[in-house]
C-alpha cells in the first residue's frame, strides 16, 4: 500500500505547458480514439452513439446479428435517459459561427439542435457572420491603419465604419433566415401535431452600447452588450418556443451597433443563468496531455482554462473583447525555442517548438473559444461545451459519456483540500459517532497522526464538514474509505462532491478501478455506480489485511474522466 503523491498544491490541476492543442485532420480516427480513451463503467456495453452507422435497406437473417444490433440500441437509449432527465427544462444557448451556414452538415445540425428541444430543452440559438462579413469586405475594402493597429492588441474586434455596418446588416440578415429557414424545417420535421410552440422567435431581446475608444482607436458603430431582455425570453420558452438572435443589437436611442456574436453568447447565458453554453467551432482540434499515451483531455475545470489562457497571454477583457499581449507570447516561445531546441550546447534554429503556436488558426481558434467559455462560467454559466461539426457530435456530446468535445466547468470542489496534522482532531470529532455506533472501524488519533497524509476534508468556515480517505494499491487499484459527512451538512451533496474529487484524484493520478468497503452504507454507493465484487477482487495486498470476521462487503468501480463528467451532472443540478 502507499499514498497517492500530490506534490501540487492543488492536485487536480493541470500544467497548461503541458498540454497540446493539435489540429485533426482524419475525423473518423479522431472519433475512435476519442472513444478508446474514455470507457463506460458498465462492462461489455461500451455504449457511446456511432452516427456514422448505415441502416442496411434489406432486412438482415442472422438473427444473432440482428439481436445484438438490438442490444445495442436497447443499451445506448438506457445510457441516454439520465442525459436526457437531467437536460429536460434546462436552458441551453447555442452559438453558431458563421462558417457552419456553408457546412455540408448544416441541415443535419439543425436537426439536431430541433430533437434538443423536442427532448425539452429550452434553446437560445446566437448566431454570428463573421465569415459572411470578411468574406465580403476583403473584396472590395481593404484593411484600415487604424484595423492593422488594433489587429495586434485586440482580437474579434473589428473597427465598423458605416459602410461595414450596412454589409453587417446584410450578411446578418442573411444568417438569420439561412438558421430560420432550416430550424423550422427541422421543427416541423419533428414537431408531434398536438404539441405546441416549435417557432423560432427573432426579435430585439437585447440592448447594446458603443464599444466606444480603445488606445486611441474609435470602433465607431461596433457595440458590447448592454442589457438582455430575461424575463422576455423566459416568457418566449414559456411557450415552448426557440430564440433566435444575431449580432445587430439596438441602443434605447435607436442606434444599431455590431456586436461579437461569442460575447454575446456569454452574455446571454451568464444573464439567463443557463445550464449550458455550447459552442460550435470549425476549427476541428484536440487537447491533449504530454505524457507517455498522449491521452485527450476531454474535460477541464475553470481553473485550468485560467490557466491555459494566461500561458499563451490571452484574456477575455471585462468589456467584452479578447487580448492578447504579443510581446509577452512571442519572449516566452522564445525560451521555450531555446530550451527545446538545445543539441551539444548550442541552439538549432531550424527546429520547431514542439508546443503550439498562436499563428495556427485552430490553435487560436480553439483558445478564443476557451476564453469566452471562461467569461460565461465567471458569469453564472454550469457548463460550456465546445464541440466540433462532425455529423452527431452535438448529440453525442449531449446525450452520451463518450462525448465529443471539450466540456469546461467550474470548480465543484473548491473547499477540499489534503489534511494535515492541524486536521487531526477535527477528523476525530467527525467521525468518532459513526466508529461508536459500529459503522466505521475504530481509529484512534494516533493511527489518523500516522495516516493524515492519506486523508481529504472538505472545510466551511474552516469546520469540518465532510472527510474521505484515499489509498492505493497495486495494480491500478486505490480504496476510498472512512468517508464521513457532518450530520448537520448531509442534504448538500457535500458526500457527492467529496467521492467525486477522490475519484477525479484517481483518474489523475492513473487509478482505473477504486474500491469501498462497507457493511451499512452499501446502497449509496451502490447508486452512485459501485458494484459488488468479492473478496478476491481486491489486491493481493488488501486481501492480505482483510478483515474476515467483520464481513465487510466489497463494492467496485471502474473509473473515467467523463464518467464522472457523468455523475456531477446529476447531483448538481
Amino acid at each position: 500500500m502507499e499514498d497517492i503523491e500530490a506534490n501540487a498544491i492543488d492536485i487536480l490541476s493541470l500544467d497548461p505547458s503541458a498540454i497540446n492543442i493539435q489540429p485533426v485532420y482524419d475525423d473518423r480516427a479522431s472519433v475512435k480514439k476519442r472513444q478508446s480513451v474514455s470507457k463506460p463503467f458498465y462492462e461489455n456495453s461500451n455504449i457511446g452513439m456511432n452516427f456514422d452507422t448505415k441502416i442496411p435497406s434489406t432486412p438482415n437473417i442472422n438473427e444473432p446479428t440482428k439481436v445484438l444490433s438490438e442490444s445495442k440500441f436497447v443499451n445506448m437509449f438506457r445510457s441516454c435517459a439520465s442525459y436526457i432527465a437531467n437536460h429536460r427544462g434546462s436552458t441551453i444557448v447555442y452559438h453558431v459561427p458563421g462558417e457552419f451556414l456553408e457546412h455540408s452538415d448544416f441541415a443535419d445540425l439543425m436537426d439536431d439542435i430541433a430533437l434538443t428541444w423536442l427532448l425539452g430543452m429550452k434553446i437560445v440559438l446566437v448566431v454570428g457572420c463573421k465569415h459572411q462579413i470578411e468574406s465580403r469586405l476583403s473584396s472590395f475594402m481593404p484593411t484600415t491603419p487604424n484595423q492593422a493597429k488594433a489587429s495586434h492588441t485586440t482580437i474579434n474586434v473589428r473597427v465598423t465604419n458605416l459602410s461595414t455596418l450596412r454589409v453587417v446588416k446584410e450578411e446578418a440578415g442573411y444568417a438569420r433566415f439561412e438558421v430560420e429557414r432550416q430550424l423550422t424545417r427541422a421543427l416541423r420535421l419533428h414537431r408531434v401535431t398536438n404539441q405546441g410552440g416549435g417557432n423560432v422567435i427573432s426579435g430585439n431581446f437585447y440592448s447594446a452600447q458603443p464599444f466606444g475608444v480603445v488606445d486611441g482607436i474609435d470602433y465607431q458603430y461596433t457595440g458590447l452588450v448592454r442589457k438582455v431582455d430575461v424575463e422576455k425570453i423566459n416568457q418566449i420558452h414559456q411557450s415552448n418556443d426557440i430564440v433566435l438572435l444575431t449580432a445587430l443589437g439596438f441602443s434605447p436611442s435607436g442606434e444599431v451597433f455590431n456586436v461579437n456574436s461569442e460575447a454575446l453568447a456569454a452574455s446571454v447565458s451568464g444573464q439567463l443563468k443557463a445550464k449550458k453554453l455550447l459552442f460550435l467551432t470549425n476549427f476541428r482540434t484536440e487537447l491533449t496531455k504530454q505524457n507517455a499515451n498522449q491521452s485527450i483531455i476531454q474535460s477541464m475545470r475553470l481553473k485550468d482554462a485560467r490557466q491555459l489562457l494566461n500561458y499563451y497571454q490571452i484574456e477575455i477583457q471585462k468589456r467584452g473583447y479578447v487580448s492578447i499581449n504579443l510581446e509577452k507570447h512571442e519572449m516566452k516561445k522564445k525560451k521555450k525555442k531555446k530550451k527545446n531546441g538545445k543539441i551539444n550546447g548550442h541552439v538549432d534554429e531550424d527546429k520547431p517548438v514542439k508546443n503550439n503556436d498562436l499563428r495556427d488558426p485552430h490553435v487560436l481558434g480553439t483558445l478564443l473559444k476557451l476564453g469566452w467559455s471562461v467569461d460565461a462560467l465567471e458569469k453564472g454559466v454550469k457548463r460550456v461545451h465546445i464541440v466540433s461539426p462532425t455529423n452527431g457530435a452535438l448529440l453525442n456530446e449531449l446525450y452520451t459519456r463518450d462525448g465529443s468535445g471539450l466540456l469546461v466547468s467550474r470548480d465543484l470542489y473548491e473547499g477540499i483540500r489534503r489534511a494535515d496534522v492541524n486536521d487531526i482532531a477535527g477528523v476525530f470529532d467527525l467521525i468518532n459517532p459513526l466508529v461508536q455506533a459500529g459503522v466505521l472501524v475504530p481509529r484512534p488519533k494516533n493511527q489518523l497522526e500516522k495516516d493524515i497524509n492519506t486523508y481529504y476534508v472538505y472545510t466551511r468556515d474552516e469546520l469540518i464538514v465532510a472527510t474521505g480517505q484515499l489509498k492505493r494499491f497495486e495494480g491500478g487499484f486505490a480504496e476510498i474509505g472512512c468517508l464521513v459527512v457532518h450530520k448537520d451538512y448531509r442534504k448538500g451533496g457535500r458526500g457527492d462532491a467529496i467521492l467525486g474529487f477522490l475519484e477525479r484524484v484517481c483518474v489523475r493520478s492513473g487509478i482505473e478501478s477504486v474500491f469501498v468497503l462497507s457493511t451499512q452504507t452499501m446502497e449509496w454507493f451502490v447508486e452512485r455506480g459501485f458494484r459488488e465484487v468479492p473478496v478476491s477482487s481486491l489486491p493481493p495486498s488488501r486481501q492480505e489485511t482483510y478483515n474476515r470476521s467483520r464481513r465487510s462487503k466489497v463494492y467496485m468501480k471502474k473509473l473515467s474522466e467523463r464518467f464522472i463528467d457523468e455523475e456531477e451532472l446529476i447531483w448538481d443540478r
